[in-house]
């Protein structure tokens, strides 16, 4: 293969470096002396940090175990394996929860997917220990939504979050979420993959291909195995790729011997080759992921180049998604994505669609609610005048 796909990487740090490295590593692997030395001047807390913003840390662990333990000071072995400890026990949890969810829908003949959590933790990496997830997030058809909710309601989860005005959840949105506080569990309800304007298949679509995880008790149903390969690609770009959990999905499911050819057609549908280069692009410098003959006309070109050379920035970090997605890099990037003139078009109009944030600059009757379109530039020049104001 004759192309330069190499990344500028001189901004991630050493601890990061270390980080990826392990990620690398093969369970039957030995680290070599030339290895070693990427373990000296290390500052652990940052890489515990790292690791555990990531979501690595139960790979770090796993493999650090195997590998050789004493290349960490003990308190950092220490600490991964008690956060591996309650990660596991987290999982467990949420697979408990998704055996009751499904048979409780299942009941109430209403169809769902399960989307993430422990049914793509065991499909990924046979092991639902060695992912992490903090909640269970589940598609159903959007005609169900009502229902949906009445029966998770009674269920004993209470809806977070307010309502939107302007109709604004159903077609500006694609979840709304859920938190049963007896059992500690978060609950995310989608009836799309991706919010606008990125393409999605249809629930109809994705219930034809869908597959059923064994995991539990209650059989459960899942994506299909080219869908959940485009949903986490999609998934991973439209947040930049801020967290290497996702980039490791990617990696496990492409060594398991996934192949693109499986979805051509469904990429090509949905306008995106070129973040499913990005993603490979990403996978293949980072973490050595394989390149087969089949990627290559996903590689070439300068854009996908670009869009992963666009977010190591993000990858390196480490803020959490809502002090990201502020930032004008972010919405640049974000806009970057869209491939047609209708998604820019969508993307440009859903900036300036009200949301609960302009409702609660201004409060108006419900009767003259049509005013937040033309007021929103102003409302948010406002936020950020007051927001600069009181940082200083």
């Amino acid at each position: 293969m004759d192309m330069n796909l190499s990344l500028n990487l001189s901004i991630l740090s050493k601890e990061l470096r270390l980080i990826l490295e392990i990620m690398k590593m093969k369970y039957s692997d030995s680290v070599d002396l030339t290895k070693k030395g990427m373990f000296t001047d290390i500052d652990w807390e940052l890489f515990l940090q790292m690791s555990m913003h990531h979501r690595v840390y139960p790979i770090i662990y796993s493999k650090l175990k195997i590998i050789d333990p004493k290349l960490v000071p003990p308190y950092v072995f220490q600490t991964l394996n008690r956060e591996y400890k309650k990660n596991t026990f987290q999982m467990l949890h949420l697979s408990g929860e998704m055996g009751q969810l499904g048979k409780l829908f299942n009941e109430n003949q209403i169809r769902i997917l399960f989307l993430k959590g422990p049914v793509i933790a065991s499909d990924i990496y046979g092991d639902i220990s060695l992912r992490t997830s903090k909640d269970l997030d589940i598609l159903v058809p959007i005609t169900d939504l009502e229902k949906v909710e009445e029966i998770i309601l009674n269920f004993g989860y209470v809806r977070v979050g307010e309502t939107t005005l302007q109709n604004e959840v159903k077609w500006k949105g694609y979840h709304v979420a859920y938190f049963n506080p007896i059992k500690k569990v978060l609950l995310e309800v989608h009836w799309r993959l991706q919010p606008l304007p990125l393409n999605v298949p249809s629930f109809n679509e994705l219930w034809e291909r869908k597959r059923v995880s064994n995991i539990t008790s209650i059989p459960v149903n899942m994506l299909g195995e080219e869908d959940l390969f485009l949903y986490l690609v999609s998934h991973g770009a439209r947040h930049g790729w801020f967290r290497l959990r996702w980039l490791l999905d990617i990696d496990y499911m492409l060594r398991k011997g996934f192949h693109l050819d499986q979805c051509n057609a469904l990429m090509e549908k949905y306008h995106i080759p070129h973040i499913i280069g990005q993603a490979l692009i990403l996978s293949s410098q980072l973490l050595k992921s394989p390149i087969k003959e089949e990627m290559i006309p996903l590689l070439e070109g300068n854009r996908s180049k670009k869009l992963a050379q666009n977010t190591i920035f993000f990858i390196r970090e480490m803020v959490p998604l809502d002090i990201i997605t502020s930032t004008y890099n972010y919405k640049r990037y974000l806009f970057s994505l869209n491939t047609s003139y209708l998604q820019k078009t969508i993307h440009i109009i859903l900036l300036f669609y009200p949301n609960t944030m302009d409702e609660k600059t201004l409060k108006l009757p419900k009767s003259i609610y049509f005013l937040y379109f033309p007021l929103r530039p102003f409302l948010l020049i406002w936020r950020k005048r007051k927001k600069m104001y009181q940082l200083k």
